[in-house]
């Protein structure tokens, strides 16, 4: 009886007929809040649904928003927004495109659409979209959410995600930063030595010397070319200001000498702060700073290491350790500019999952770090902390490795479990260490063992391929195409 459901009652009915869509996906659904739903029905039309409080005795769903928008889509990701008054709910959907001029690849590429519903005001009971934003990239993301406030996105996928068509006053501030980027060229160039730098700077049309008005300081530089300030401001590191010097060269240009101060000190910009000039490097000075590293780098696996430590065997690592060679990255991009604000390479952390543990935040997502598994939690809120580790699941990473069929995986909101599941009639559960009720020793170390995580099998009793699996604190839920299957994995206490 624990187990029970009860009778289920209908709520929504799609209105429209979906066999006569020829290339139809499966219906998606998202529950955005807990008085809204995203549906997508697989052709390629987009619901927005107002279901009432869905916890008490829920109403008959009642559509808010309907609209066709091309291709067939699912929905990853929706979140219910109020701000000044405004509501908006705003939806990731990720449809697979085909890209008639590709040669190279597989000739088709990921497109992830951030859509925008709003209600304007209150009066108006009409929803439309406000925004619409396209990502294209060549791999389906692992995860993408919108952050809870609806400022940014993160995403974790193999290959990156680059903005191709945002809204039109989007597009008009990107235009402005693009021409903002369109610089002349340098307005100076400089090169250094251990002693000295040497800065270059064009003359204007018929600079004569009485044109030219220049200032060395101990610490700073003037430089004015026909009342024109060219350079101005405070020096990266001290100069000789008595010995410095400027010449005029028979290009029409004007060569100023800084002797440093401390000598041998690397400077890696000339004006503080100023962005107009350009560093020329000297090929024999890169040489020598690669030479200068090269210690740091080497063709050999560890060539030699210290004694107690042997060099890695390739030979002993098994095939769960070999780790795909393309390594996926996390991105995070502003939602109001578009662009990227920070970028974090996973390496050969594989991705295993995403959990949503609170409702309030973007769903975690659980990596794996050598033979364990991390769960991380994203917060927008902390520029300077923004992934949080939340649980570890021990030994996780190593185990799921060799399950070869595996379909779906998931852990519980409070991290008591996690699980897995094949494609048929196969759930493994792996609960965290918990203390013993008896007394347990380990016989070869002769130590007393505290605490055991157990690992359990589920068998389902159908040969039905599974569709569909969720975890929750106390209970699993395995959908296969004909029934619905819950399993009690932990009792209340």
């Amino acid at each position: 009886q624990d187990t029970a459901l009860g009778k289920p009652r209908e709520v929504f009915r799609l209105p429209t007929d979906l066999t006569a869509c020829d290339n139809r996906l499966c219906a998606s659904v998202h529950f955005t809040s807990p008085t809204w739903v995203t549906l997508s029905d697989g052709t390629g039309r987009l619901y927005v649904i107002g279901t009432g409080d869905r916890g008490n005795n829920p109403e008959k769903w009642e559509i808010m928003f309907n609209e066709e928008l091309g291709n067939p889509f699912i929905i990853i990701h929706s979140i219910s927004l109020l701000k000044a008054e405004e509501h908006s709910i705003a939806m990731l959907l990720l449809r697979i495109e085909k890209e008639e001029l590709d040669m190279k690849g597989s000739g088709f590429y990921v497109s992830l659409e951030w859509v925008t519903v709003s209600k304007k005001n209150e009066d108006s009971e009409k929803y439309e979209i406000t925004k619409h934003h396209v990502l294209r990239g060549k791999s389906v993301p692992h995860y993408a959410a919108i952050e809870p406030d609806g400022n940014g996105l993160m995403i974790v996928s193999y290959k990156s995600f680059k903005v191709t068509s945002v809204d039109q006053d989007l597009e008009e501030s990107m235009d402005e930063d693009r021409s903002e980027k369109i610089k002349v060229e340098p307005l100076y160039y400089w090169q250094q030595t251990d002693d000295d730098l040497t800065v270059t700077v064009r003359l204007p049309e018929n600079c004569v010397k009485e044109d030219i008005e220049i200032r060395f300081l101990p610490d700073g530089i003037s430089v004015m070319l026909k009342d024109d300030q060219v350079l101005e401001g405070k020096l990266y590191s001290a100069i000789d200001h008595e010995s410095s010097a400027w010449t005029i060269k028979e290009n029409d240009s004007l060569e100023i000498t800084l002797i440093k101060k401390n000598e041998g000190l690397v400077w890696p910009e000339l004006v503080v702060g100023d962005k107009q000039g350009e560093l020329l490097r000297d090929p024999a000075q890169c040489a020598a700073i690669a030479e200068r590293l090269m210690h740091l780098t080497s063709d050999e696996l560890n060539p030699n290491p210290d004694k107690e430590k042997p060099p890695c065997n390739a030979q002993e690592l098994e095939e769960c350790d070999i780790f795909f060679e393309e390594s996926s990255s996390l991105c995070r991009f502003d939602g109001n500019t578009l662009k990227t604000t920070h970028v974090v390479n996973l390496g050969s952390n594989q991705y295993l999952f995403s959990v949503t543990v609170d409702p309030k935040e973007m769903p975690c997502f659980c990596l794996r770090h050598d033979v364990d598994a991390l769960l991380w939690q994203p917060h927008c809120s902390r520029q300077d902390d923004m992934w949080e580790h939340i649980a570890t699941f021990n030994a996780l990473g190593y185990v799921q490795a060799s399950k070869r069929d595996k379909k779906f995986f998931a852990c519980s909101p409070n991290s008591s479990y996690a699980a897995l599941c094949e494609c048929l009639r196969r759930v493994f559960i792996y609960r965290q260490p918990a203390p013993m009720s008896t007394v347990l020793y380990n016989r070869k170390e002769g130590r007393h063992v505290g605490q055991v995580a157990k690992q359990q099998v589920a068998s389902l009793e159908t040969n039905d391929p599974i569709l569909g699996f969720q975890a929750t604190n106390e209970r699993l839920f395995v959908l296969t195409t004909k029934n619905l299957f819950l399993i009690k994995v932990n009792t209340e206490n």
